[in-house]
């Protein structure tokens, strides 16, 4: 008998330094991510008008079309302002939202300097199953581009 064993895909790691305070980086990411979030990266059959976190263990995390549409992206698990956030990303392997599916996002604020660094994490991603080696690449290079216009618009 054979007896195979998967290797659990890496997690998404990035570390940035913004030159804002970690109060108003932290504000930045989760209480204005629309002004940073690539436009085409969404769920929406319209353009996204806000992309909301609920402030708050339990919270949902969504986006808002401009005709008032909603999808649900995923919820807060933890909510410690200004220094770490854990949401729940609940979009399965096809990018549709899911309640019974769960990856990790971490993001954590930390004084540097003359600004913040950030971190960020994307864990749990071999609950992807048989498309977790392909999502983990292609997502990596969606957080880069996501995270680079945070970077950018906060100044970084």
């Amino acid at each position: 008998m054979t007896v195979q064993q998967r290797i659990k895909p890496a997690p998404i790691t990035k570390a940035m330094h913004v030159g804002l305070a970690p109060q108003a980086a932290f504000d930045l990411f989760l209480g204005r991510m629309h002004e940073w979030w690539l436009p085409e990266h969404t769920l929406l059959k319209v353009p996204v008008k806000e992309i909301v976190i609920e402030p708050r263990p339990g919270g949902r995390w969504y986006e808002v079309g401009v005709d008032g549409t909603e999808m649900q992206w995923g919820k807060v698990v933890a909510w410690d302002s200004p220094h770490r956030v854990v949401l729940h990303w609940q979009l399965n392997a096809e990018f549709t939202y899911d309640p019974q599916f769960e990856t990790e996002v971490e993001v954590a604020f930390f004084p540097d300097g003359d600004g913040t660094r950030v971190e960020f994490e994307h864990r749990d991603l071999e609950r992807f199953g048989d498309k977790a080696e392909e999502l983990r690449s292609g997502m990596g290079g969606g957080w880069d581009q996501l995270l680079e216009g945070f970077v950018a618009r906060a100044g970084g």
